[in-house]
């Protein structure tokens, strides 16, 4: 197996380092720098300014990448993330190699997904192996007095697209995208945010009477057409384990959509949530296979357009905010593009 060991502290060696025991007296950036195998790791995280953040208190758990992953980026991309104008940059990338709290193997393999510093989430596989994200683990549980530092060979990246180009990427939101440009809110959702947006895919729409779409996307429906995209998107970032927590959410339009888990799946309102979790770098997408109606003036309940032979909604287990399983896309890329 590409991890060594389940569930246990091992001592392993890397190149100028023996044993967890021997770094738990020193900190995570000293550490690296006795294991002689994160040359490029150390150096990018001084260039980004994290040095005296990783020497703190903590705990920190860290996915360090030794020097033959940043070897594996295409030539000149680490020089370039090194420039002082990249600062920002590389900060993003580095961050998500980060998760506050100190997490052992043993802990990791339970999950499905980690919340990291830079606010995105990686996700985790044990199907074969560990990964994260679409590197191996190869080196688990090296101690330090302020963490843990577990070994990847490949970087990870976050995301680096916004909702509407994550979107425009999965080629299954077709529709909701030309209804944002008609409504004139693709630029709002490409903005800073952040933003949550429960997603109909263009199966979901086209449930809708016929004819109902063509109208809405009319000039003189302009305002109908926003005011029903609107309660799909809710300020701030979101995770689908959040969301169940808080049950109800206020949306853009003004209304709150209800969040349960009825007959153990996930819903919005009466949509089925088929993917949560989807990373942007100003937001998080879930997936629902309804579209969403706010309520009007003489109903007050909130309703979505569905029908019963809809597909079962993915099963969104809750946990903590930092640490949880949860159902979300598989993001199987080290640097390569999400596909769907």
């Amino acid at each position: 197996m590409r991890i060594l060991a389940y569930g246990l502290t091992m001592a392993l060696t890397v190149t100028g380092f023996s044993g967890s025991a021997q770094a738990e007296t020193k900190d995570i950036v000293d550490t690296a720098v006795s294991a002689n195998s994160f040359g490029t790791l150390v150096t990018a995280v001084k260039a980004a300014g994290l040095v005296e953040t990783l020497k703190g208190d903590g705990p920190f758990t860290v996915f360090a990448p030794t020097d033959e992953a940043f070897a594996k980026l295409p030539k000149g991309t680490v020089e370039t993330l090194l420039k002082p104008e990249n600062k920002e940059l590389l900060t993003s990338i580095l961050t998500y190699h980060v998760v506050a709290g100190e997490v052992k193997a043993a802990d990791v393999v339970k999950l499905t997904g980690a919340a990291t510093v830079n606010g995105q989430h990686v996700d985790v596989s044990t199907a074969d192996g560990v990964m994260i994200d679409g590197a191996n683990v190869v080196m688990t549980d090296i101690l330090c007095s302020n963490g843990v530092i577990h070994v990847i060979d490949a970087v990870i990246l976050p995301e680096d697209k916004s909702i509407v180009g994550v979107a425009q990427e999965a080629e299954v939101f077709k529709t909701l995208i030309a209804a944002a440009s008609a409504a004139g809110l693709a630029g709002v959702l490409d903005q800073e945010g952040p933003f949550t947006v429960f997603a109909p895919t263009d199966e979901a729409f086209a449930k809708l009477p016929e004819g109902t779409v063509e109208n809405l996307l009319k000039p003189e429906n302009k305002n109908q057409l926003a005011a029903i995209l609107k309660y799909h998107v809710v300020a701030g970032k979101v995770y689908a384990a959040d969301a169940l927590k808080a049950k109800h959410a206020k949306t853009l339009e003004g209304n709150a959509v209800t969040i349960s888990i009825n007959e153990g799946a996930a819903q919005v309102n009466n949509a089925n949530l088929i993917k949560t979790d989807i990373d942007a770098s100003n937001g998080v997408i879930h997936v629902i296979d309804s579209v969403l109606l706010p309520p009007t003036k003489q109903k007050s309940h909130s309703k979505s357009v569905s029908q019963k032979s809809c597909q079962s909604a993915t099963h969104v287990t809750t946990s903590t905010p930092q640490w949880h399983s949860r159902q979300a896309n598989t993001r199987s890329r080290r640097l390569m593009r999400r596909s769907y």
